[in-house]
């Protein structure tokens, strides 16, 4: 609702600068501005309006630039108000609602330059490594179940995977009393040096939210701000670098099944459709269940070494799933469409996320 408050406020507001360049220019009649306007007062405020259309323009197709030119427009505009501020003063609540929401889009770029920084040293790092097709000899070790999934999704014959990135919608919550949060995320995985850069935009009783969880160099940290200010949870510690780990594997197994030919993985086939997994990084070794249909796809992964964070911030070991489903072709790969995230607890499950994809590009040099 803020979004779309803001959208149309600045808009409007940006259109309305214009009456003042016409009644300078003496274009129609404008019988509510009774003062003259000076042909280079007219300009000036002709200026501030294109400012504040540009503005919103790039507030919508989401460029940090817009913050700066809706800056530049309120101070030129609050100018010109006071300098007419008889017929022009109830624009100050417009002004005052801009710089808001503009103040608050500062601070959102701030945090978000966190993990656009942490992009760029691994795209830095990723550029150099060279990248050969997938061939069925290099799968000839793997278990039946995880040979027919690479088949089933179309790596075979396509390039191998060095990184990539992905972007879902989908909801949130913290337990079963919460409401659902939407979310929009967007994620960097790198598979050589194990990293995966994960930040989300989501919406908390009419609040924006904001979250960047950071893996790498076999260390997590998940930090998570209302108004990209004020921290609603942060979490870091030996915990939570295995549950990333966790979740690193788990982007493997489902985003980028390509990679699962890597030697630090350890195989073993428990019966048919069904596969343990072991995966070994920086010193941390988890292990999940993979489960697989007759049609060669992955269904569900379970691991039990991921940790949930719960009353009191306390931090226990519990079952952790992703079940899968609509499979669809993106970009040539036929992948899951959809997942939900689940806690195995004592009293039952807990499903506290679902992720839809929305685009997902594989070795990216830029």
């Amino acid at each position: 609702m803020l979004k779309y408050t803001f959208v149309f406020v600045t808009l409007f507001h940006g259109l309305i600068h214009f009456m003042g360049f016409s009644k300078a220019f003496d274009y129609g009649t404008l019988p509510l501005l009774i003062r003259d306007i000076s042909k280079p007062m007219g300009i000036l405020w002709f200026v501030a309006g294109f400012l504040f259309i540009l503005a919103t323009v790039l507030y919508l197709l989401k460029k940090d630039g817009w913050v700066y030119i809706a800056f530049m427009a309120l101070v030129l505009s609050q100018l010109l108000i006071i300098y007419n501020w008889q017929e022009a003063k109830f624009g100050t609540a417009a002004n005052v609602l801009i710089l808001i929401v503009t103040i608050l889009g500062i601070f959102q770029i701030k945090f978000k330059k966190n993990y656009k920084d942490e992009v760029k040293l691994g795209m830095a790092k990723s550029k150099i490594m060279q990248t050969s097709k997938l061939s069925e000899s290099e799968i000839a070790f793997l278990p039946h179940s995880v040979k027919k999934y690479i088949r089933y999704t179309g790596c075979i014959g396509k390039p191998k995977v060095n990184n990539f990135k992905a972007s879902f919608t989908g909801k949130i919550r913290k337990d079963k009393k919460s409401e659902w949060m939407k979310l929009n995320s967007e994620q960097y995985n790198f598979v050589a040096n194990p990293t995966r850069l994960f930040y989300l935009d989501a919406i908390m009783k009419h609040m924006p939210v904001t979250g960047f969880h950071c893996f790498k160099n076999g260390t997590a940290y998940m930090d998570i701000r209302l108004l990209s200010i004020f921290k609603v949870e942060y979490q870091s510690g030996y915990e939570m670098d295995i549950s990333e780990t966790v979740t690193f594997f788990n982007d493997m197994c489902v985003l980028a099944p390509a990679t699962l030919i890597d030697n630090r993985i350890e195989w073993v086939e428990v019966e048919r459709n069904k596969v343990k997994a072991t995966f070994r990084n920086n010193g941390i070794s988890v292990t999940a269940l993979l489960y697989f249909n007759e049609k060669g796809e992955l269904v569900n992964f379970v691991s039990e070494d991921r940790y949930s964070v719960g009353e009191n911030s306390t931090i226990t070991q519990h079952t952790w799933s992703t079940p899968l489903r609509e499979y669809k072709t993106i970009h040539g790969y036929k992948l899951a469409s959809y997942a939900e995230t689940i806690y195995t607890y004592p009293e039952g499950d807990f499903t506290y996320a679902t992720f839809t994809i929305k685009n997902i590009a594989y070795n990216l040099s830029k």
